[in-house]
């Protein structure tokens, strides 16, 4: 069970990309976020889980700016977040929501040229700096093939790849990706999460994401973060803190976590 002092203790220790104090939300009457800590570790890949209702998506958005708090602070770097105006936060961390929109007709290079908006001037054209990190990020998400194609011409997991590469374009070292492989067949849920992980590994970019699927959590995660009616019950390197009693716990089924060959994984059966 996280707490207060756990997570006080771990802030001596490490130097966090983000902090969350003491926050609460609720939807008039409906409380949803119940004075909750937590931290996110820099340069590490963090996966927000727990049971549908559980407070995912209302954290999700309280750390991107889309939401206030009723109580509480979110901290980046150090500083907090309310204080930061929308283009100086869209500097520092990038987002790509569970649900995208774009015109059918729009080229894939042109949509992920989008993420350069917060570096330009009004009125003005893409320098060459934006170019160099266009094609850095069509490149790295191997989608050169389709630079012309418009997106309606793309499969649902090419689609969520231009996404992820608009948010790569905008150079942040942070990313949030809510629930990125919903609606995706099993390959290209695994694409997207191989992705995810080197960018992580190779390009140093702090991961913060939603998942449903509890063995990805594990096996793609370095931390999770287990919410449970608005408050985190666990937080850890999910090898340690998914266990059948906190799964138990957070989703309300009885499930066997078991050790097979040396990796963690939930039985469903």
């Amino acid at each position: 069970m996280a707490n207060k002092e756990e997570l006080l203790a771990r802030l001596k220790e490490e130097k966090p990309a983000m902090e969350v104090r003491d926050l609460s939300f609720a939807y008039g009457s409906n409380q949803i976020l119940k004075d909750i800590s937590l931290m996110i570790k820099e340069g590490k890949i963090t996966t927000i889980m727990g049971a549908n209702g559980c407070g995912k998506s209302t954290l999700f958005s309280l750390m991107t700016k889309n939401l206030n708090p009723n109580r509480g602070k979110v901290f980046l770097h150090g500083k907090n977040i309310k204080n930061l105006k929308l283009n100086e936060f869209a500097r520092k961390v990038s987002i790509v929501h569970q649900y995208n929109q774009a015109a059918d007709d729009i080229t894939v290079e042109r949509l992920i040229s989008y993420g350069r908006t917060p570096y330009m001037k009004l009125m003005g054209g893409k320098s060459e700096e934006d170019e160099k990190l266009i094609d850095h990020a069509i490149e790295v998400t191997g989608l050169e093939e389709f630079r012309n194609r418009e997106l309606s011409q793309l499969s649902g997991g090419q689609r969520q790849r231009v996404f992820i590469a608009m948010a790569l374009a905008q150079n942040t070292k942070i990313l949030f990706l809510d629930e990125p492989t919903t609606y995706l067949d099993i390959r290209y849920q695994l694409d997207i999460l191989r992705l995810v992980k080197k960018l992580n590994r190779e390009y140093g970019i702090t991961i913060v994401m939603v998942l449903h699927e509890i063995n990805q959590a594990i096996h793609f995660s370095d931390e999770v973060i287990g919410l449970k009616d608005g408050k985190v019950l666990v937080q850890g390197d999910p090898k340690n803190v998914i266990t059948t009693r906190s799964i138990s716990e957070l989703y309300d089924v009885h499930l066997n976590v078991a050790d097979i060959d040396g990796q963690k994984f939930v039985l469903t059966v």
